[in-house]
């Protein structure tokens, strides 16, 4: 065979130089811009870095963002061709099991397993990317049995989990009233009965406890049985704020897939938009995952007054989330933590300013 023309054998040598001159562009960050825009690719329908995301939450109200903005699909239309999918959990630390063993990627969860994670993992395994949820948690009474604050002392009165972040807020509030509980056992002044919130409207009704400090919906089904409202925890906290749910993230997946973060992200402020927009909707949206979920979804009289006490949040309300790290470390259930970095609110930010919306704070504890 003849060789190649001199014009032929140029143009052979720059067709092979492209794929290497288009490398060394990209790592220059050059035309690798589309490819990381996280929101064109999702806007087209394009697969993010990865072809399926993993996210985790609790089917109850608290979690209203994931479960409403997976129920109307708003979750996955961030995502594009990334597929989301989702698992349940019932209690803080399982999720954060999940999120160590690569279960899940992502999760939304309370305050108290997040700060536990974190230090167990001496900084390495997650960082808390967003708030979800403020508000929500009441303690609630058998009203013939504890007529007054002060007649809680000496009853038996139920939380979620040992040191959860219920059980943590119960038991600062003990101390407040100068009464004594150990805080492994939950005896003393006060019996502190650590019990599934699914088991505690039966035990409540039995007369096996004689109040419980819930989070929404346990509360208003606590109420819906004949049991009063007592204390609202939202009245403890400076502007009746504080956080009861974040989102959380694997710290292994927000380096290697920092655009599919970001989608959830985007997702979940959409979805807390859409929530404020349309709260009958939404109300309407959550109770459908409900269903979906459990098998059942919420009567009124229970929906109503839940839904009324609780409140979306992108601010991770991070005062906060330090303040009730304090309460832990007082009741003897966490050693004094270090949380210089568990924020990392930079996708979420970015996600905001695009949206509209002003960007929020770690309050010093973010990443470096």
């Amino acid at each position: 065979m003849s060789a190649a023309p001199p014009v032929r054998r140029r143009a052979l040598v720059a067709a092979a130089a492209l794929p290497l001159l288009a490398v060394v562009l990209g790592a220059c960050g050059y035309g690798s811009q589309k490819k990381n825009d996280s929101a064109n690719a999702a806007a087209e329908g394009r697969k993010l870095s990865v072809d399926t995301v993993r996210i985790g939450y609790f089917p109850n109200l608290t979690h209203a963002t994931p479960l409403i903005g997976d129920q109307e699909g708003i979750l996955q239309k961030a995502l594009g061709g990334t597929k989301v999918r989702a698992t349940t959990f019932n209690a803080g630390p399982s999720e954060i099991e999940a999120l160590n063993a690569g279960s899940i990627d992502i999760g939304w969860i309370g305050p108290s397993p997040a700060i536990n994670g974190y230090v167990k993992s001496k900084g390495k395994s997650l960082r808390i990317i967003s708030g979800s949820a403020s508000g929500g948690v009441k303690l609630v009474v058998d009203p013939k049995k504890i007529p007054s604050l002060e007649d809680v002392k000496g009853k038996r009165i139920a939380t979620p989990q040992k040191g959860n972040t219920q059980d943590v807020a119960f038991l600062n509030w003990i101390a407040g009233q100068g009464w004594k509980v150990d805080p492994q056992s939950g005896k003393g002044d006060v019996s502190v009965v650590r019990t599934d919130n699914k088991v505690t409207p039966d035990a409540f009704k039995s007369g096996s406890v004689d109040g419980a400090w819930v989070p929404e919906p346990t509360a208003s089904r606590l109420v819906a049985d004949g049991g009063k409202v007592l204390l609202d925890e939202s009245t403890l906290w400076p502007e009746g704020k504080f956080v009861i749910t974040n989102v959380i993230v694997s710290q292994r997946f927000l380096d290697e897939h920092p655009d599919v973060v970001e989608a959830v992200l985007r997702g979940s402020v959409r979805t807390n938009a859409w929530i404020a927009a349309n709260p009958d909707r939404a109300k309407a949206s959550v109770n459908a995952a409900l269903k979906r979920l459990n098998g059942k979804e919420l009567p009124a009289k229970v929906l109503d007054p839940a839904w009324q006490s609780i409140t979306t949040t992108d601010d991770p309300l991070a005062r906060t989330l330090e303040t009730e790290a304090g309460q832990a470390v007082d009741a003897g259930l966490l050693e004094k933590p270090d949380l210089s970095g568990i924020y990392d609110l930079t996708l979420l930010n970015k996600v905001l300013k695009a949206e509209g919306k002003p960007a929020v704070d770690a309050a010093k504890l973010g990443r470096q």
